[in-house]
């Protein structure tokens, strides 16, 4: 009985981490939260496999120093708070039907939820929390880990 749980649960997360990937994938072309859903991916795949810790660390470095750079330059922090509204507007115009080419309901929809999730980022890294997580970040990063 145990083992057919771990094969159901074997199955289940690749299965559900090789969506989660491949859709990613899909959204890094087309408007999306695209690297967040790679990085979902590979963090349920990693739980089963070990082949998938690797590329998750390379996400997650990558992710720390995109939200450090934010956290430090006022201007990149400013650009994307303007490129995060952007997102949201066109978004909300996909949703209401307005008639841009390659812009719906569906497009619509993840170009706000990528609005949102860039502004709360940004909006994290300059908190007291986002803070000290940027500044482990460095010390981490300054060890060699």
């Amino acid at each position: 009985m145990a083992r057919s749980a771990q094969a159901v649960k074997k199955t289940a997360v690749t299965v559900g981490g090789g969506a989660l990937t491949l859709a990613g994938v899909v959204l890094l072309v087309l408007p999306g939260p695209g690297f967040v859903l790679v990085a979902a991916g590979l963090a349920v795949l990693a739980t089963q496999y070990a082949w998938a810790r690797r590329p998750l660390r390379r996400a997650q470095r990558e992710a720390w120093r995109g939200v450090d750079e934010v956290g430090e330059r006022r201007s990149r922090a400013v650009l994307s708070v303007v490129c995060a509204v952007v997102l949201v507007v066109l978004g909300v115009l996909g949703l209401v039907g307005v008639g841009l080419p390659l812009l719906g309901a569906w497009s619509g929809a993840f170009l706000v939820l990528s609005g949102v999730f860039l502004g709360a980022v940004v909006a994290w890294a300059h908190t007291g929390r986002g803070r000290r997580a940027r500044a482990g970040y460095r010390a981490r990063t300054r060890r060699g880990r």
